[in-house]
């Protein structure tokens, strides 16, 4: 099986990454020439990377089709391209749906949106696809875990929340900066912040069957520093922001 992505950037370098080092039985992978930095980088790691001159080579060349651009170059470039109706497409894109992109691909054949994150790159972390696949799904699972959702207007739920990653960043980027304020090296602030949330997060997967409100309740104790931290960040409006913020999201999604 070969494989092809149009669109060279971030998510779909990080994809690579993880197939690329993971047990994906695939020969060849085609990709995007534009961004030439990424391109290359990828070509000089894998063996199996191809460089192609354009995206109709690597439509022409692959079984599956990997959709990596933003919404706006999709608009402007998927409609002139060629598909198989063998092919199987798989699109990254946030806000082009599946009924729009029957329409621009105009032949008949598998199209699946799916949610993959940076860190995928890592083999780790959720990959939410829709309409439900059992070869897209085992593929996933390669590299990261599936969630099947049969109804997109759902799926959008889990782009939304996909939206808040570079907030969930910039969290950690401003506890880190107050702790260097205060005389901690740079380094070592970046290195306590993260370990403290992957070890965070590492709790919460494990204790995920049980309602997170008990892993708030078991966090405090009574006029305790993390009760008054949940207190004030409350009383401040944090969280209904936060609700707000996704609101915004999903409405934009669901245009």
């Amino acid at each position: 099986m070969n494989l092809g992505f149009i669109g060279t950037g971030k998510i779909a370098y990080s994809v690579i990454q993880g197939i690329c080092t993971s047990k994906i039985k695939c020969k060849k992978i085609y990709i995007s020439p534009r961004n030439k930095s990424l391109a290359q980088k990828l070509k000089r790691k894998f063996k199996k990377i191809i460089i192609a001159k354009d995206n109709q080579e690597i439509i022409d060349k692959v079984n599956w089709v990997f959709l990596s651009v933003t919404p706006t170059v999709g608009e402007q470039i998927i409609k002139d391209l060629k598909f198989k109706s063998s092919q199987k497409i798989i699109s990254f894109i946030s806000t082009i749906t599946l009924s729009q992109l029957k329409k621009m691909i105009k032949v008949k054949c598998s199209i699946i949106r799916a949610i993959p994150l940076p860190f995928i790159s890592l083999k780790k972390g959720p990959v939410p696809i829709c309409p439900p696949n059992k070869s897209v799904k085992s593929f996933f699972d390669k590299i990261g875990t599936t969630i099947e959702i049969k109804n997109e207007k759902l799926s959008i739920n889990f782009w939304a929340i996909s939206g808040m990653m570079a907030s969930y960043y910039d969290m950690q980027r401003s506890m880190s900066e107050w702790l260097t304020k205060r005389g901690i090296n740079k380094l070592d602030a970046q290195k306590y912040i993260t370990s403290l949330f992957l070890a965070l997060s590492e709790d919460a997967v494990v204790n995920s069957k049980v309602d997170l409100r008990n892993l708030v309740k078991e966090s405090q104790t009574p006029k305790g520093l993390n009760e008054q931290g949940l207190k004030e960040l409350t009383k401040k409006g944090m969280y209904k922001s936060l609700e707000s913020t996704l609101n915004s999201i999903h409405k934009r999604l669901s245009k």
